[in-house]
């Protein structure tokens, strides 16, 4: 069941244990259900309960510790020997009494861990304060550093193969668009739009199918397109609201999110003009993203597009993304934004996202993208402009689109 050759895998674990050594961590805990994907092929959804990816740097294989239920999806999905799965029992799992990271703690003192340089992914949602306040008072020999992102800047450069499934999690966008896009007129309400997505992302293609992405639907409504972190009521359309859908096609836990702003019926003026010079932003950013050139001059190209229109954006531009699990596509690394001098490579991908958002409406216009050995290539392939939508529902067009 293995996702990749074990090849990658390996290559990747010593890219993992380099720095490692760079930052004097000789055992990392792997908390994130990215980074134990990353690194093991582990792929489950049983990371509500605390789950543990230990990566030691002088041993060859990582071990995997879990629920007991879990030890056989391990098994089945890691490139480890099965002697490297540990499970604990059920009793440990919310429980006020006991804790699994004392097991966890155990386990490494019997190995002869307990006393070494360890890094913990201490800023990330699947790693408590109660959980790191055990393994403290279980392991006090122990040294411990912070190594949140460590694993994550490890994945910002994507193999050939992890940029094809992005480029399949693409074609599943835009197919699940299309589908977003004919669920918007009057009549309909927000949650069959929600519906018509979900559908989509989940059936793929007829070439290969699509997994859940780790971020829902977003389709924030009318005055509500004021705020980019809405999902979906049952409320109806109506015709003169403009409608914003942000989602994202997944493969193989491999994302590539997409954004469009859809007018139910001719948009006001207002809508038009930001749609044009959105549009004009993302155009004068992709056309200076190369190898060599930092992120905070991508983030220069859009204000030297917008500041003639009087536009600013508080928020970053966009970020780097890919493997992930809930509740978040972004790899929590380099930023599209003044500062991030974060160098552009080849094989990055990135989620370009320079949504406006102002006190009663908003636009947002998105595209992921991959650096190339010459500048970007696109993830996703839909066009880039302020969809038009007539107001009602007309059978014989699927679209509902006007031209």
């Amino acid at each position: 069941m293995l996702t990749f050759d074990i090849l990658e895998y390996q290559e990747r674990l010593k890219n993992t244990k380099e720095r490692m050594a760079r930052e004097g961590i000789e055992v990392l805990l792997i908390t994130d259900p990215a980074n134990m994907n990353y690194l093991s092929g582990y792929d489950a959804w049983s990371f509500y309960v605390h789950q543990m990816l230990v990566v030691i740097i002088d041993e060859p294989q990582p071990i995997w510790i879990g629920r007991l239920m879990d030890a056989n999806g391990a098994k089945a999905t890691t490139w480890m020997y099965d002697e490297n799965i540990m499970s604990y029992p059920d009793y440990y799992v919310h429980s006020e009494q006991y804790h699994p990271m004392e097991f966890i703690a155990e386990i490494l003192n019997e190995i002869g861990h307990g006393n070494r340089h360890i890094g913990v992914e201490m800023d990330q949602y699947y790693f408590s304060a109660k959980a790191y306040m055990t393994l403290l008072r279980k392991l006090p020999n122990a040294t411990f550093k912070d190594a949140t992102s460590l694993v994550n800047w490890v994945r910002i450069i994507k193999s050939d193969q992890e940029i094809e499934f992005m480029r399949r999690a693409g074609k599943i966008a835009k197919q699940s668009m299309d589908a977003a896009v004919s669920a918007i007129h009057t009549g309909s309400r927000e949650n069959d739009a929600a519906a018509a997505i979900y559908y989509e992302l989940i059936k793929g293609t007829d070439e290969f199918g699509g997994d859940y992405p780790s971020i829902v639907p977003m389709l924030p409504t009318g005055e509500n397109t004021s705020t980019p972190h809405l999902t979906w009521s049952e409320s109806y359309f109506k015709e003169g609201n403009a409608v914003i859908i942000e989602l994202g096609g997944c493969y193989k836990r491999y994302h590539a999110p997409l954004a469009r702003t859809v007018s139910i019926g001719p948009p006001p003026e207002r809508l038009e003009r930001l749609g044009h010079i959105v549009r004009e932003g993302i155009e004068n950013v992709l056309d200076r993203a190369k190898p060599g050139i930092y992120l905070e001059e991508l983030e220069e190209a859009w204000r030297e597009s917008t500041r003639k229109y009087g536009i600013e954006k508080e928020s970053r531009l966009g970020y780097s993304m890919g493997l992930n699990y809930p509740p978040d596509w972004g790899e929590h690394t380099a930023s599209i934004r003044k500062g991030d001098k974060t160098e552009l490579k080849p094989n990055m991908t990135f989620h370009f996202i320079p949504g406006l958002w102002f006190e009663n409406d908003g636009i947002e216009m998105s595209e992921s993208f991959v650096i190339t050995d010459d500048g970007v290539d696109m993830l996703t392939n839909y066009p880039r402009e302020l969809i038009v939508n007539s107001p009602f529902h007309f059978p014989d067009d699927s679209s509902g689109i006007i031209s």
